[in-house]
């Protein structure tokens, strides 16, 4: 058999002929019409007869389950299929028994051809002004950034136990139509003074569902790649090219002590953690070529639409 069913670990540049996506939202509806476009089946897992209805107006096939119930999990079609998993972990904790359920509901046999795991940059924690490389050890500080630490080893442990090729992407942060921070901008919610801003990094949306797609076709088992436009700036810069391109003030600037009060947990711990991603790895060894290499281009085509 040929394509995407005649994938074995280690093997680069596969023809992906079926695809199937657990967690299409906008990420996975942008990989699927990439796929789609290729010639390939999608299938996508969903938890409800309204969502697969949506899906199928865009062409994609659905299977109804819920990862947070392992026995409706049973029996998906995934022999010889490339999965992408892009569902977020519940809340809570430090481990992600949502990866672990899916793992659990393959059956022997019944092997996808391919995994292609949907990671956070967050696993490497506070790197400072250090470029981060895929060689920097992981290092979660977070909850959150544990818990998807905790998906990559369930995914890695188990697809060496079954001989599924596991490719994991350490995705920075998503911004591109309809990821904006319009929220943040219009709440009056403050940013750090630039002097006390840390490095943060970016990827449109657009563009890291073509890294998807190169990943699955070109990437390796136990590959891991820094997923970002390799032009990392400050959560300040970000804020501030957003308000210019929508037409907002700018929001005020505070110290770290003040943000310390007015921020929300969230928002706090994305701007206690620095990082500068290197990108070298995904443009030279997936082949992608960025349609929107900086903020500027990728802000100017997301208010666009």
């Amino acid at each position: 058999m040929g394509g995407a069913g005649a994938v074995t670990p280690g093997m680069g540049d596969v023809n992906v002929e079926r695809v199937f996506i657990v967690g299409c939202g906008d990420i996975g509806k942008r990989v699927a019409r990439l796929a789609m476009d290729k010639g390939a089946a999608v299938t996508a897992l969903v938890r409800s007869e309204e969502s697969a209805a949506k899906l199928h107006e865009h062409g994609i096939g659905t299977v109804e389950g819920h990862l947070d119930d392992p026995e409706s999990l049973a029996g998906l079609p995934l022999r010889g299929a490339t999965v992408f998993y892009f569902a977020p972990p519940p809340g809570g904790g430090i481990t992600e028994p949502r990866a672990r359920a899916f793992c659990a509901a393959v059956r022997p046999g019944e092997e996808p051809a391919k995994v292609v795991y949907l990671s956070t940059s967050g696993v490497y924690g506070d790197c400072g002004d250090l470029i981060v490389t895929e060689d920097t050890p992981a290092n979660p500080q977070t909850a959150r950034a544990k818990r998807r630490y905790d998906a990559e080893t369930v995914f890695r442990a188990w697809g060496k136990e079954r001989g599924v090729p596991i490719v994991v992407l350490r995705v920075t942060g998503i911004y591109g139509p309809g990821r904006l921070p319009l929220q943040q901008l219009t709440s009056g919610q403050p940013v750090l003074f630039e002097s006390e801003a840390s490095y943060t990094n970016r990827i449109h949306s657009e563009d890291l569902a073509r890294v998807c797609m190169a990943a699955a076709e070109k990437g390796e088992d136990g590959d891991i790649f820094n997923v970002s436009d390799g032009n990392p700036g400050t959560m300040t810069e970000y804020f501030n090219a957003c308000a210019d391109a929508l037409g907002f003030p700018r929001p005020r600037q505070v110290t770290m002590e003040e943000a310390k009060k007015v921020m929300t947990p969230l928002m706090l711990s994305y701007v206690t953690e620095s990082r500068r991603m290197d990108n070298s790895k995904m443009v030279g060894k997936l082949g992608v070529k960025l349609l929107y290499p900086t903020l500027q281009d990728g802000l100017k085509a997301s208010v666009a639409k």
